[in-house]
């Protein structure tokens, strides 16, 4: 799936149904996760770079988005993106976060924007990436353990539409089977396991799901 990410990397925007289905969610979730100025925020499978518009409107240029991806391809278009931008407080790592470790997480944190000793000024980010992993309940545990006790964690995910939405499951079916996502993966529930204070949303027929929270040192409690 690598090599296929690689490969839409160029058109990759143009078709993901961004605009149109997809963004919705992701402001969803960074609405919730509420990075505030300064914050330094880890976005797990960043893609293209998505996220970056509406991370850096609230961590400002006392902040930094740590953006992650396995793929080379994507993280091309993310560079450009972020020099486009001149958001020189975006760092990109190529990595797979199937085999990250909790500790090498904690140091990309702990390197850059300026709080970098406070908990609270962590934050990580999934949106619609956890899906495509086979191991996402390890890389939600590593992401938890790395972030720490007090940061902030946010799951953007997919799932079957449901209720008067109920007739578009096979075109989100189609649309997770070309990205290779597991549509009944669920992932946003590794927030409720591991955060207090969780807050969610729904949204696009209930095919867009997004759980934050406050990180627990076990569980939620």
């Amino acid at each position: 799936m690598r090599d296929a990410y690689d490969a839409m990397a160029p058109f990759y925007d143009a078709f993901s149904g961004e605009y149109p289905v997809y963004r919705a969610g992701r402001l969803a979730g960074i609405a919730g996760l509420g990075p505030e100025p300064g914050a330094r925020v880890l976005d797990a499978g960043c893609g293209t770079g998505l996220n970056f518009g509406p991370l850096m409107e609230r961590v400002g240029p006392g902040g930094a988005v740590v953006g992650i991806d396995r793929s080379a391809g994507m993280l091309r278009r993310a560079e450009r993106r972020a020099a486009a931008h001149g958001w020189d407080n975006v760092v990109l790592v190529q990595a797979d976060l199937e085999t990250m470790a909790p500790d090498r997480i904690a140091a990309l944190l702990g390197s850059v924007g300026a709080g970098a000793g406070s908990p609270t000024s962590r934050a990580g980010l999934a949106t619609y990436s956890l899906s495509l992993m086979p191991g996402w309940r390890r890389v939600a545990e590593h992401l938890a353990d790395g972030l720490g006790h007090g940061a902030r964690l946010c799951v953007v995910d997919m799932q079957q539409p449901v209720g008067r939405a109920r007739w578009l499951a096979p075109l989100a079916e189609l649309a997770c089977a070309l990205g290779g996502s597991d549509i009944a993966a669920h992932p946003w529930t590794a927030v409720e396991d591991r955060c207090r204070e969780v807050g969610g949303a729904s949204v696009r027929g209930g095919h867009l799901q997004a759980r934050w929270g406050t990180l627990s040192a076990v569980g939620n409690g």
